[in-house]
């Protein structure tokens, strides 16, 4: 197996590293400390360079590079490796300006693709709901077409930096006379609009990402909405597609390994055949992950389709998450009993070890993320490997 680049993309990485070694971190000064505004204006650099937001056209505030796998592959080892800054991290980037240029309207990527991409604007989803989260078609949140606005009522939950997004992108069920799929539309909000009430949801972490959001006769534009009427299911697919291929990534992975190693040498427990071996069995799906991620790159560098394991990426990922949460629970020891916040820094435990514990409860609930682990094993088995549907779906939906 032969993984090196080439000299043509080695030569790229050169140029990458000569780059961020002249822009990052900033030398000269000039956004007087602000963290925010050093990062828009590299981000603002690099685009320029042809380093970030290379799918994205230039007038809507990409570098729009040709395709080319390998390079973009480089572009984040080499800005990962410098701890430089992307493209703006979360919902906004990851999900919806890929839904955006795919489906959304001239005026509509000119408004939000370039904010969104550089981090001046802050985007959540509105999806979930109570009793609808797995089974999105059966959301009960209504959207009226009064006039020229939409006038919503209903609540979401779940929902991810709520109290921090500018905007939500949203499905909301507009025709209730249509079936379940056909009735929903992929609506845009201002964040901003009378009658929205936003409530964290504490988590037993004791850290509040999540959040309950009320609609009371909430109104919206008519042409803020992303596609046609009562289309928003087929949107929406489009929309996760990108979120389950963004989770779980190889790199990621990698290190969150790197830092289970290092935290089983500070607990002295490294020399432990028990410990080994289980790191060694970890590391065998760590790298098994690895080498499916250049599989994908590969076949994406000949624009040829892995089929079934692009669909796994996630699914993997979660799995080893479980793992590697397991693992340090235990080199953790009795700090692992307390809370991530306020008793456990009282006890004296390090901020390494309060960073594993939220990890570990976080674990926990991330088989949800972007579609339950269970709906993704179900989504591989039948359009994967042409299996059966799930009785217990069709009992679920009524069938």
């Amino acid at each position: 197996m032969d993984l090196s680049y080439g000299p043509e993309y080695e030569q790229l990485r050169g140029e990458v590293r000569a780059f961020l070694a002249e822009s990052w971190p900033p030398k000269d000064g000039s956004e007087n400390g602000d963290l925010m505004a050093q990062a828009v204006a590299f981000r603002r650099r690099a685009i320029a360079a042809g380093y970030l937001a290379r799918s994205i056209p230039k007038q809507y505030g990409g570098s729009e590079q040709a395709p080319d796998p390998l390079a973009a592959q480089i572009i984040r080892e080499e800005f990962t490796s410098a701890r430089a800054p992307m493209e703006q991290p979360g919902i906004g980037t990851m999900m919806l300006v890929p839904t955006l240029l795919d489906r959304g309207e001239e005026w509509m990527k000119e408004k939000w693709v370039e904010s969104t991409v550089l981090g001046q604007t802050q985007w959540c989803q509105g999806y979930s709901e109570p009793g609808s989260g797995s089974d999105l078609a059966s959301l009960k949140t209504r959207g009226e077409l009064v006039g020229d606005e939409w006038v919503i009522n209903g609540q979401k939950i779940w929902t991810s930096s709520a109290h921090d997004a500018d905007f939500m992108f949203a499905l909301i069920r507009t025709e209730p006379d249509a079936g379940k799929h056909g009735g929903i539309s992929y609506l845009l909000i201002d964040m901003k609009q009378p009658g929205i009430e936003v409530r964290p949801l504490r988590m037993m972490s004791g850290s509040a990402d999540f959040n309950e959001v009320f609609f009371d006769d909430v109104k919206t534009p008519k042409d803020w909405i992303v596609g046609k009427r009562g289309e928003g299911w087929q949107v929406s697919r489009t929309t996760l597609k990108h979120e389950r291929n963004s989770i779980g990534s190889a790199a990621t992975v990698r290190a969150s390994f790197e830092g289970l190693v290092d935290l089983a040498r500070k607990s002295g427990r490294l020399g432990d055949a028990s410990i080994r071996q289980e790191l060694a069995r970890i590391e065998g799906f760590v790298t098994a992950h690895e080498h499916s991620g250049y599989r994908q790159l590969s076949a994406d560098t000949q624009g040829k389709s892995v089929g079934i394991l692009q669909l796994m990426t996630k699914l993997n990922s979660t799995n080893m998450g479980h793992d590697f949460a397991k693992l340090a629970i235990e080199l953790v020891g009795d700090d692992g009993l307390m809370s991530p916040e306020g008793r456990l820094m009282q006890r004296g435990a390090t901020q390494n070890n309060a960073g594993w514990i939220s990890q570990y409860m976080y674990s926990l609930g991330v088989a949800i993320a972007g579609g339950t682990a269970n709906i993704q094993r179900n989504v591989i088995a039948e359009r994967g490997l042409g299996l059966p549907r799930d009785a217990a779906a069709d009992r679920s939906a009524g069938k």
